[in-house]
């Protein structure tokens, strides 16, 4: 079992910037991917970012492409969201999730793990 806790969250004036972290803890080595992603009131949960953990190759949604850079660090199980550039429609929960065997994909059911989120609200 893997368990993921998300931290960094707040509020933010358009414009600013926020890093988000992601702790895992528990069975860490075989996990393959982790991923961002965020869910606004009334929408869908979608994604925002992802990274194979085993080499580090990283992706994006188109919306926040130059904007969000999502990165690790191994020796802390950790993983992070850099967001700048912020603006109102980045407002959301922002949840962490990963999997042993998936990614590349902004489908949601296929990972098994998942944090409880953190709430990031941007004001214009």
């Amino acid at each position: 079992q893997v368990q993921l806790v998300e931290s960094g969250g707040g509020s933010v004036q358009a414009g600013g910037s926020l890093r988000l972290s992601c702790a895992a803890s528990g069975y860490t080595y075989g996990l393959y991917c982790m991923v961002w992603f965020r869910q606004a009131p009334g929408k869908e949960r979608e994604g925002v970012a992802g990274i194979y953990s085993r080499y580090g190759t990283t992706y994006y949604a188109d919306s926040v492409k130059g904007r969000f850079t999502i990165s690790q660090d191994n020796a802390k199980n950790t993983l992070y969201l850099q967001m700048t550039s912020l603006k109102a429609e980045d407002t959301a929960m922002y949840y962490c999730a990963a999997d042993q065997s998936r990614c590349g994909t902004w489908f949601a059911g296929n990972y098994n793990y998942w944090g409880l989120g953190t709430q990031v609200t941007v004001s214009s």
